[in-house]
């Protein structure tokens, strides 16, 4: 899970409710540096009854007694307002937005808080009691962390769910299956096609692909007669969905490769470098160490449309090139078409070897793949403007992450929808009912797992990747329609899981479905 710089109002706690002391001090501060200090209370007031217009169909049985939020504390926020935003309304009104997966909720010290967003307002918290509440119009989950077994269950009919993972589609193929990803509303993943798409966030800026290359053309054939490969392949992450070490395991019969790391290792990394954080956090020897390889193997750990991690945007930034295999679409991407080396345009491991041999021998035609390094060489309109428009950055304090940009786009398609629901209500003859968000494949869903190199058929079929990953990819799709069904059956308890899987491969085994 990637650590989310917050701002240093987050960092404050933005409002939150404290002890009597720590009021004393902060207004002693206040008044010592001469600066506006305004706190506002307005406390959710668990005693007034709910009145929602146009939720009379919501089970109110299913309800946990107000009580429940009687520990917590909504305190407002001093946060930046849209300009669409008019909403006036006390916290006591507003939507409420369940951070399921705890660990990810973006605000620091506390649990809870007020979000004022483009054109509206909500209440955000990881507390999970608020779950069944009536105000909590939505459930935003982790994808990594979502599993069918353990869903918040019964899934109420006046809540959506929200979807944000832009982590590797490895992690949680259940989201890859239809029925997996039609269980949400609204979604942030790294696929293009989602509500919030998340596609570049491994690239930080243009700048930083512009960057002139670490090592010059001159060092790179120096370190060459001293006996580096022309290829670097680092990974320590082995046995992935993208079989990728089995790819490179063969193009070493054909072309000289300096394996680092654990898998298909063939040589020992320097000493300083053994700590994985050092290439994490782009350490300055790591980079440096890395920057003398003309080319880097950069193949993603699962295979993905617009899935495409620092394995790709590192060596580009670096001045290398990534011979690369991972999104379909990656050369959507590029900032030219003559930038990367796509592994899949290569009939065989063979056949690349005898590209990049060449390519290795031929200064002036290698030196063509850098060229997007001035600026009048990035070509790509479709690159530009993504990084241009996307409203969340990357290490650029002026930009609300993408945490805090999903959770308020939640929040405003929320607001939206139930002032749709409350004006269908009043007017049910003049206006359309509200018809729900729903995610497709389009949104995440990723293919099945391939074998790195050779068919699949030729395989033994005791081989380790065999034995893990296709069969990962398909019994995702049995929890996914297990859950489907535990859902559609009003269940909940999510512990029936199995039994569901159970019943449907038995019915599919009598013909039934």
């Amino acid at each position: 899970m990637r650590t989310i710089t917050m701002s240093v109002e987050g960092m404050l706690g933005q409002g939150r409710l404290v002890p009597c002391w720590l009021w004393l001090s902060l207004v002693l501060l206040c008044l010592l540096s001469i600066l506006p200090c305004s706190w506002t209370q307005d406390l959710l007031n668990t005693n007034d009854p709910l009145n929602i217009e146009g939720r009379e169909d919501a089970d109110q049985n299913s309800f946990q007694p107000q009580s429940t939020l009687s520990d917590i504390e909504f305190a407002s926020a001093a946060s930046y307002r849209g300009p669409g935003n008019s909403d006036r309304r006390g916290n006591k009104e507003l939507p409420i937005l369940l951070w399921w997966s705890a660990g990810l909720f973006p605000h620091f010290p506390g649990d809870t808080e007020r979000i004022d967003c483009h054109n509206s307002s909500c209440l955000v918290t990881r507390n999970r009691k608020v779950q069944l509440y009536r105000r909590t119009s939505s459930i935003i989950f982790y994808g990594t962390d979502f599993r069918a077994y353990e869903a918040p269950l019964p899934r109420l009919t006046h809540q959506t769910w929200a979807l944000f993972h832009e982590e590797s589609p490895m992690n949680n193929y259940v989201l890859s299956h239809g029925p997996g990803i039609r269980l949400f509303n609204y979604t942030a993943t790294f696929r293009r096609g989602s509500d919030y798409p998340l596609t570049l966030q491994w690239l930080p800026s243009l700048g930083y692909l512009l960057q002139p290359a670490a090592v010059s053309m001159e060092q790179k054939k120096r370190w060459r007669r001293e006996g580096l490969a022309p290829i670097m392949y680092m990974q320590s992450h082995c046995d992935v969905p993208s079989d990728r070490d089995r790819y490179v395991q063969e193009l070493m019969k054909y072309i000289e490769v300096d394996s680092y790391g654990k898998c298909v290792n063939n040589k020992p990394i320097p000493q300083a470098l053994e700590d994985t954080s050092t290439a994490t956090g782009e350490e300055a020897s790591f980079m440096s160490f890395t920057a003398r390889y003309k080319f880097h193997l950069a193949m993603e750990n699962g295979l993905c449309q617009d899935y495409m991690t620092e394995k790709l945007w590192r060596p580009l930034h670096q001045g290398c090139v990534p011979v690369y295999r991972g999104s379909a679409s990656v050369i959507d991407w590029m900032p030219n078409d003559h930038s990367i080396i796509l592994i899949d345009d290569f009939p065989s491991p063979q056949d690349l070897a005898k590209f990049l041999k060449a390519l290795d021998e031929n200064d002036e035609e290698y030196a063509k793949y850098l060229e997007f390094k001035n600026p009048s060489h990035v070509t790509n309109i479709a690159l530009l403007d993504a990084l241009e428009n996307r409203e969340w950055g990357v290490n650029d304090m002026s930009k609300p992450n993408y945490l805090n940009g999903f959770e308020c786009y939640v929040c405003d398609q929320e607001n939206a929808r139930l002032a749709a629901e409350r004006a269908y209500k009043k007017a049910p003859g003049k206006r359309l009912i509200p018809q729900p968000k729903m995610a497709t494949n389009s949104h995440m869903g990723c293919p099945l797992p391939r074998p790195g190199f050779g068919n699949l058929e030729d395989l033994p079929t005791n081989d380790s990747w065999i034995q893990m990953w296709p069969q990962d990819y398909w019994q995702s799709l049995d929890q996914a329609e297990g859950l489907e069904s535990l859902i559609r059956h009003n269940e909940s308890d999510p512990g029936l899981l199995w039994h569901h899987i159970q019943d449907m491969s038995m019915r599919r085994g009598r013909g039934q479905g």
